[in-house]
């Protein structure tokens, strides 16, 4: 009788195949979870995710965040406990990255979406959180470990290290150029190299210049030796510098969509009647 439950047993697992990460189809989610988070942080933040009963889930560690983030920022920012928190939802194909945060007060959406494209990652919905205002730094590591397991695809080691340096690299420029203008930097040198791959410092150096130039931002020479040696690093790497263009593109793509719709155009509609009535008042204190 034994051997009979033990046959049946192995009979539904050859049949009726346990559901894989890989076999995550569009709108699926998957989970990651700081380490140190209370079992009440875990369910509040499941919940403000809005994520199913069955919902996959990844533990993130704080010896992980060491060892991605260890070479580019301080122990102090990494801190000894791990509780940012993410939810990556698959998006439809050709859909790109679109990056939502909550308690992150350092690294910005932008930076996840730069660091997110040059590890590789593709068409997700993320949302990263945590119970108290964090940097932001550790969200990361999680997201790119839970996209390995839910896309059953090996990220080389080389590459993680790239987007969590990229993503350090651009919020320390962001404290002197401002958050946006260094995002904005380094995606529009991403995107250079991705149409014509510098053969030399000089010819990266000069793409460097021209981005900061369209942005109207001043790097020192520390700024920009950092920046010639981060990039010569990234275009030695393995990397698709086809997605990474693609990617970029269609992340440029969402902004314009939103400034052409009804929602957008609402948005600039307001902004354009506040500077009427700031015009309207300033005439009114003269008059």
């Amino acid at each position: 009788m034994k051997k009979i439950l033990i046959l049946l047993l192995l009979a539904s697992i050859l049949f009726y195949p346990v559901r894989s990460f890989a076999d995550m189809a569009e709108g699926d989610m998957i989970v990651t979870l700081g380490e140190n988070l209370t079992e009440e942080q875990k369910n509040t933040l499941l919940e403000e995710m809005g994520a199913p009963t069955d919902v996959q889930i990844v533990t993130v560690t704080n010896e992980e965040e060491h060892q991605y983030l260890g070479k580019y920022v301080s122990k102090s920012l990494i801190g000894t406990k791990a509780i940012s928190s993410s939810a990556i939802t698959i998006a439809p194909a050709g859909s790109g990255i679109k990056v939502k945060t909550k308690n992150i007060n350092w690294v910005t959406d932008e930076m996840y979406v730069n660091a997110l494209i040059t590890a590789g990652v593709k068409d997700a919905n993320i949302y990263i959180t945590a119970p108290i205002s964090v940097s932001g730094t550790a969200a990361l590591t999680g997201i790119i470990k839970a996209y390995e397991i839910s896309a059953d695809k090996t990220i080389p080691e080389e590459v993680k290290q790239a987007a969590n340096q990229e993503m350090v690299e651009t919020a320390k420029l962001g404290d002197s150029i401002g958050n946006q203008n260094a995002a904005a930097l380094i995606a529009k040198v991403k995107e250079e190299i991705a149409k014509n791959k510098p053969k030399n410092d000089e010819e990266l150096r000069k793409i460097i210049e021209q981005a900061a130039k369209e942005l109207n931002v001043t790097l020192t020479d520390e700024q920009m030796q950092r920046l010639i040696d981060f990039f010569n690093k990234l275009k030695d790497l393995n990397i698709d510098w086809n997605q990474v263009g693609d990617q970029l593109n269609k992340a440029k793509d969402r902004i314009s969509k939103f400034l052409q719709s009804e929602e957008g155009q609402g948005f600039l509609d307001k902004v354009k009647q506040f500077f009427i009535w700031l015009i309207d008042a300033i005439k009114s204190i003269f008059s």
